[in-house]
């Protein structure tokens, strides 16, 4: 999964809140201790490929690099923007300007902790510089939105002094103008594309900088700092004895064991030996009555995250490594129904998406990750209400015929429509028959052999679709794979031609930034951010193909593009409604076109845990957030000695609902 910030694991394997001690959790009850525990353990699921925070947009590498650094600003565990680096900042009257007022005796510390040198306001411009030069894939949130950013990036211009970020060593300032207002920018700044940078520091490393081969080959400004990884084994982090807000950091020492998801049960083993202090725990597994009987009343279910998860077409299928096909007809005749609407519709009516959540936990744990929308429902309200409401009412004016039963709101079920799946199948068989198309259509779907719950999760599927369509219309091919081929073929394949399956569950997205357009710019056909997962490449990088520009054409992205186009105009933040009505419309287009359904949230699953409830910080994007899948940020983060109860929870769970409500975010000035 892309992003997330988040999100190189499995929502299935690791939604747990993971924020572990090493102490023991052996006793049942429910007080904490008056010395808290300072030492935790987990797993991580998918090696790091970089710790190059400036690089890197895949959760895998920032769920750990997430404590090695600090941005501008970060969300206390209310939910607030509050200063990180930045003690205040201001925004001018036209929404062009922000300014930033860096802290005093803020330093960059090595990997011992000792200090490197003071950050400076001129960081955060090498920052930007860097990750242009080596061409961060977050490139894409800030090149459209910083003034002249666009033309030093294509190369129209050569001077990057000529780019809207400037910065006051002397006054401890820095300052971004921005080519239209964005009420979200504040949001941005808890995103590594704007963090700094110390450029002397780059220098010397040279092409080492970011390497994950040594703790050596990065410098610190967060909470945390790398004592060792090594690889498919354990990744170790210890507090920062420079950082500048070290109150605020209750952990010392950190610690995440590699897991391949092959024993599920294993976590909440390690959890009762008192070797982790979280435990995502599977009601599925014969473990679980052990669960039952000795942590009945510390079982508790965690929020939902924003984060959602898809089934995706390949709509330009040129890798076959990974497949069951055994003739060129069957690759053609899959590649046909693909292009198909009527046959997307199909497969999207077909899935039983309860079924298929609840084979990582229990039907109410599967019910809470439930997700129809590629938004989460309520990111921003429109007319005062949840923004999938917005959507729902433009899906009934492009076809109620298909959505008019379709909840859009999470936790419910209404895609699964096998009436509707059969009678689309029929109209897509009776136009694919004459196009010469033979059936059965032969789907690859691809999962890693080694996690048990997602290869649970992929038969479900399997059985939804073949059992609502027919095996004589459709067959979903399961290809079980070892974890290297398995990531090269979908999270980890860089271009669409990368991408060897024909549908597929490995990818999801999270919001970089408080608006709709953080769900959706990321299938603009010119330049999105995960074209790669539907088989195809930026017209913008690289002139389609005529089988890509087909294809496009076939699913309606070209249109797609206008809308976007069109709601990306309104920028007044007089006009918000205006701009999330526009957005609204691009997004029930989306839907309609069916080339990637909306199946799962992360969260909502159960959990044993020894973290004090609400502790960490919270925030809807960036990294800086207790809303990766792991949960890996673990600044603000308190343990206690006993698991958590249902009881504890619920009060701490009221209280921090109140609390965020009142939560300042958007660009609301602290000067």
């Amino acid at each position: 999964m892309k992003k997330v910030k988040l999100m190189g694991v499995s929502a299935a394997v690791l939604s747990a809140v993971a924020l572990l001690t090493a102490c023991s959790s052996s006793n049942k009850g429910s007080d904490t201790s008056t010395k808290a525990p300072t030492k935790y353990a987990y797993v991580y699921t998918t090696e790091p490929s970089t710790f190059d925070y400036l690089q890197s947009n895949l959760s895998a590498d920032s769920d750990i690099f997430c404590n090695f650094v600090d941005g501008l600003m970060e969300n206390d565990p209310s939910g607030n923007y509050v200063g990180a680096l930045a003690k205040s900042w201001s925004v001018s009257d036209d929404g062009k300007t922000y300014t930033y007022h860096l802290r005093k005796n803020i330093n960059w510390a090595n990997a011992d902790g000792s200090v490197y040198a003071p950050i400076k306001a001129s960081d955060f411009v090498a920052g930007l510089q860097h990750a242009v030069e080596v061409k961060s894939e977050m490139l894409y949130l800030v090149q459209p939105l910083i003034s002249g950013l666009d033309d030093y990036v294509t190369g129209a211009s050569k001077d990057f002094s000529s780019v809207g970020i400037k910065a006051d060593d002397e006054a401890g300032t820095v300052t971004y103008t921005l080519n239209n207002p964005a009420p979200y920018w504040n949001s941005l700044t808890t995103y590594p594309i704007l963090f700094p940078v110390n450029s002397d520091f780059l220098k010397s490393k040279g092409e080492d900088f970011g390497k994950v081969s040594s703790p050596d080959n990065v410098l610190y400004s967060g909470p945390f700092v790398l004592s060792n990884f090594t690889s498919k084994s354990v990744v170790e982090l210890k507090s920062n004895p420079s950082y500048w807000d070290k109150k605020n950091v209750h952990i010392t020492d950190i610690k995440w064991n590699y897991y391949d998801g092959a024993q599920p049960a294993s976590l909440f083993t390690q959890y009762d030996k008192g070797v982790y202090t979280v435990a995502r725990v599977y009601p599925n597994d014969p473990s679980y009555k052990n669960v039952e009987k000795n942590y009945k009343d510390n079982i508790n279910y965690s929020l939902t995250t924003p984060t959602t998860y898809n089934l995706t077409f390949n709509l330009n299928r040129q890798a076959y490594k990974l497949t069951k096909k055994t003739s060129s007809e069957e690759k053609t005749s899959a590649a046909k129904a693909i292009l198909n609407h009527d046959f997307r519709a199909a497969i999207n009516y077909s899935i039983d998406r309860i079924s298929y959540n609840a084979q990582a936990s229990n039907e109410q744990g599967g019910k809470n990750q439930t997700r129809n929308s590629f938004t989460m429902p309520n990111l921003v309200s429109v007319d005062g209400k949840p923004y999938s409401d917005a959507v729902k009412a433009e899906l009934d004016k492009i076809d109620s015929s298909l959505w008019k039963d379709v909840d859009m709101s999470d936790g419910n079920n209404s895609k699964f429509n096998e009436s509707l799946a059969k009678s689309e199948f029929a109209k897509a068989k009776e136009t694919l028959e004459a196009e010469g198309v033979k059936f059965p259509i032969h789907l690859d779907l691809p999962q890693q052999q080694s996690s048990v719950v997602l290869v649970n999760q992929a038969k479900s599927l399997k059985q939804s679709i073949e059992s609502t369509l027919g095996k004589e219309n459709v067959v979903v091919d399961l290809n079980l794979t070892n974890d290297d081929d398995f990531y090269a073929a979908t999270y980890m394949a860089t271009s669409g031609e990368q991408s060897d399956f024909d549908i597929s569950t490995a990818s999801g997205w999270g919001p970089d930034y408080i608006d709709p357009a953080t769900f959706l710019n990321i299938y603009d056909s010119r330049h999105g951010d995960m074209l790669q997962t539907l088989g195809l490449i930026g017209t913008d990088d690289q002139a389609s193909s005529p089988e890509q520009a087909a294809a496009i054409k076939a699913v309606g992205l070209d249109e797609y593009d206008q809308l976007l186009d069109a709601a990306a105009k309104i920028t007044d933040t007089s006009k918000l409604n205006d701009r999330y009505k526009a957005y609204a419309k691009a997004e029930a287009y989306l839907d309609n076109t069916f080339i990637q359904i909306p199946l799962q949230t992360a969260g909502g699953t159960p959990n044993l845990s020894n973290v004090v409830p609400f502790s960490s910080s919270y925030g809807l994007c960036g990294i800086s957030n207790a809303l990766t899948t792991t949960n890996s940020r673990l600044k603000y983060t308190k343990l206690q000695d006993k698991p958590v109860t249902q009881a504890q929870y619920d009060k701490a769970k009221t209280a921090f609902l109140k609390a965020n409500e009142k939560a300042k975010v958007l660009d609301e000035v602290k000067e």
